[in-house]
């Protein structure tokens, strides 16, 4: 998972960066309030840590314009002074979803992150995923439209299997890329777009069968389903025809 970290301290950050690594996320460094509202305009994260005591922006101001101007509801955890309880009543009131007070531990910071994923991601793992007539099968590696089975090579699927993990939520290329291919993986952004192009095309996702494969300009991609196929939708948006005259009768 990709996660961003917003701390003035460079012990904190120390912190954050053990925990995420042993549980085998990565971790985003931010040191100002300004710098990380400007990466949340272009990116996606799973998770944000927010610091409480920031020079420029305060860790409650971060969190409110993140829940008005963010579609997505990314969980929040953050970090205050062992003596304010009220930033955490204010934190809390304004939408965190979890907090913890200084000093923080790793082993702590961890299981609590591993929690508030857990709550806020309902992945699957091996069993089979069904969405409409898509059924991907991780164990095998397979996808099927009905019953019709789709060949995709390794990355192809992986790429289908986040994003339909992910469905509706609008994912920055760099939160692809990380996910699919790995952090230290040289990939450049045109070969995620081959890559978006051809699960597109392979797995015919188009509004007639329930789902739109969207690309978002200079940010990424959203997986978008639609309630009912384009046709339908049109029509039901057409005005209804006038009532025919009546006839008077004399």
């Amino acid at each position: 998972m990709r996660v961003a970290a917003l701390h003035d301290d460079s012990t904190q950050h120390k912190i954050s960066h053990a925990a995420l690594l042993a549980l085998g996320h990565e971790c985003q460094p931010f040191e100002s309030s300004v710098a990380l509202l400007r990466a949340l305009r272009r990116e996606s994260f799973d998770l944000l840590l927010i610091d409480w005591l920031m020079p420029d922006f305060s860790g409650v101001e971060v969190l409110r314009w993140a829940r008005v101007q963010l579609k997505e509801r990314v969980p929040v955890l953050f970090i205050t002074e062992a003596r304010s309880e009220a930033d955490v009543i204010e934190g809390l009131a304004a939408g965190a979803d979890d907090f913890m007070v200084r000093p923080v531990r790793t082993d702590e910071l961890g299981a609590r992150i591993n929690a508030l994923l857990r709550r806020s991601y309902h992945r699957h793992h091996e069993a089979d995923l069904v969405f409409g007539r898509y059924t991907l099968e991780p164990a095998t590696r397979r996808v099927l439209i009905g019953e019709v089975a789709v060949e995709l090579k390794q990355k192809e699927f992986d790429l289908a299997l986040f994003l339909f993990q992910n469905l509706g939520r609008l994912l920055s290329r760099e939160h692809l890329l990380q996910a699919v291919w790995g952090h230290a993986a040289a990939v450049d952004s045109r070969s995620l777009d081959t890559h978006v192009s051809r699960v597109r095309t392979k797995l015919v996702l188009r509004p007639h069968n329930g789902f739109r494969l969207a690309a978002i300009y200079a940010v990424g991609y959203r997986l978008e389903a639609l309630s009912a196929p384009a046709s339908t939708a049109a029509a039901e948006r057409r005005p209804a025809p006038p009532p025919p005259p009546t006839t008077r009768l004399v």
